[in-house]
């Protein structure tokens, strides 16, 4: 025999009702809780201000500057005495320093001047007697171009005669020009040498060769020896 249950005696028929039921309580209860808003109990507070603080107030010193004095007054003006025409005023006697006819001159004797020689520095281009380089005494009489010509031949001769290419330039292969200043002075020796190079070699050779420079003939400026500076380039060359 089959058992057949009542519908009134089911326990889930409205189990959907009650799980809508209790959700629309749950999102209630949390949407209150959400919104709920406390507040804090209400303190009566002084907003007025205090007058008499706002007006002691402290007042910043002041420094009360000096004045200097006034400056004194101007000395009065001396009293200027006025003298009657009828005064004898002392009069100022200017004695005469010419000399008259009745004295006598003593005669001056010639005086010496001495000259002074200064030591000037003539350019071997504008110098009136050019140095003379020992063998160019023949050209003295062709005029001072010839005498240039000649001095500059025999310069390049001494050079090439006494060139020596230093060994330590040619194993480093150093080269260049070494331009040589020196004075011709006024007793015909070669002086205050000086050198500009690119190696403290080739300088030392530049030097080598100046100071075998013979002794020459000095120039002359208006008859007077003079110095005279000359300058000269030495090239150095590897082959």
């Amino acid at each position: 025999m089959e058992l057949k249950k009542n519908p009134k005696a089911d326990i889930g028929r409205n189990s959907g009702l009650f799980f809508v039921a209790g959700l629309a309580f749950v999102m209630f209860v949390t949407w209150q809780a959400l919104e709920y808003k406390k507040y804090d109990d209400v303190t009566n507070y002084d907003i007025s201000q205090n007058v008499d603080d706002l007006l002691d107030e402290e007042v910043p010193m002041t420094e009360q500057i000096k004045t200097p004095p006034p400056p004194p007054p101007p000395a009065a003006p001396e009293i200027i005495e006025v003298v009657e025409d009828e005064a004898d005023v002392p009069e100022t006697v200017i004695k005469d320093t010419e000399s008259n006819e009745d004295e006598v001159v003593a005669e001056v004797e010639d005086l010496e001047v001495a000259e002074v020689e200064e030591d000037l520095d003539i350019p071997f281009s504008v110098i009136e007697d050019v140095p003379i380089f020992p063998g160019c005494e023949s050209e003295k009489s062709k005029g001072a171009k010839a005498l240039r010509d000649c001095f500059q031949e025999q310069m390049f001769k001494h050079i090439s005669k006494n060139f020596r290419y230093p060994e330590i330039s040619q194993e480093m292969g150093v080269q260049g020009k070494v331009n040589v200043m020196f004075v011709i002075q006024k007793d015909g020796s070669i002086g205050n040498v000086r050198m500009r190079g690119p190696d403290k070699n080739l300088e030392a050779e530049a030097a080598r060769i100046i100071s075998k420079l013979p002794k020459m003939t000095p120039g002359k400026q208006r008859g007077r020896a003079v110095r005279v500076p000359f300058s000269i380039p030495i090239t150095f060359k590897l082959q």
